[in-house]
């Protein structure tokens, strides 16, 4: 058995080059590739008195993306305190015990065990139990610093949504339930279906106005997604994702929602009146279409 292991959130190039090589190394070796991941995240469990940290991708998000590379299996270990005392060497033995792991990928940057062994340690560690090791390289952005799924989080929490697919391999998404809302926005000409995450620790872009891509009733739409407080309405400190879909006015409520991020037309703003609310909204929809042209 051919192993990667790693939490990948958000399956970004960086990752994608290790599973590549991964399921190209078990062809080689006329065997199985497998990738071993975490659930909860190690900071999410260790750090219980930091705000927990958002995620990329659900657990169901990471595994279809995985399985859809080619990877012959997907195992999940339950990441707890306990589990988070193994050390370097006690991690690799377990996943040879376990799994029947030969060989290991390792990235420019894995770390594990609680010992926080880096990459060249864990390859020393390895070796001594008579894992093969490969190597993978450093996938680096246009921007100059390597990808990772920390810069993803900056650029997409800074609303930056272009840059982070560009990292990611594709367009960042949110997946929800459309929940009924004060309808505000249809009494201007812009209805739009309010959604709740299925994974509350899905991370959000920053406040704004999208253009995105919607599908719902499993049909694909073109829209633009408010995220934020919605001031001009609303008093209040709940942040709503709120998107209205062009050329749409079906009663969805209850229904899955699934938004994918394109482009960030602007911030949020408050405005006066609901009147100059309309006529902003007017415009945004025309950048949305200028883009999509």
């Amino acid at each position: 058995m051919v192993v990667a292991t790693g939490f990948f959130d958000g399956v970004h190039v960086g990752h994608r080059l290790v599973i590549k090589q991964l399921i190209r190394a078990a062809a080689e070796r006329g065997d199985e590739s497998m990738v071993i991941t975490f659930w909860p995240h190690p900071r999410n469990v260790l750090q219980k008195e930091a705000r927990s940290l958002r995620l990329l991708t659900s657990l169901a998000e990471k595994e279809r993306m995985i399985r859809q590379l080619g990877v012959d299996r997907f195992e999940v270990l339950n990441f707890t305190k306990d589990f988070s005392a193994m050390t370097t060497e006690e991690y690799l033995s377990h996943i040879m015990k376990e799994y029947g792991a030969t060989a290991i990928l390792l990235g420019y940057d894995n770390r594990m065990g609680s010992d926080a062994a880096d990459s060249d340690q864990v390859a020393r560690k390895a070796e001594e139990l008579g894992l093969e090791v490969i190597r993978t390289e450093m996938v680096s952005s246009d921007m100059g610093y390597a990808v990772s799924s920390t810069k993803i989080r900056e650029r997409i929490e800074a609303g930056d949504v272009e840059e982070a697919a560009h990292m990611l391999g594709y367009g960042y998404s949110l997946h929800g339930v459309v929940v009924a809302g004060n309808r505000l926005g249809r009494t201007i000409g812009f209805p739009t279906a309010n959604m709740q995450l299925y994974e509350p620790l899905k991370l959000v872009p920053g406040n704004g106005v999208y253009f995105v891509k919607a599908r719902t009733l499993d049909r694909d739409f073109y829209g633009m997604c408010n995220i934020g407080h919605r001031p001009t309405v609303c008093a209040g400190n709940a942040r709503t994702i709120e998107t209205n879909i062009f050329g749409f006015d079906e009663d969805i409520y209850g229904l899955d929602l699934d938004i994918t991020f394109i482009s960030k037309i602007r911030n949020e703003i408050r405005f006066d009146s609901m009147e100059s609310l309309r006529k902003q909204l007017e415009s945004d929809r025309d950048a949305c279409l200028t883009i999509l042209k």
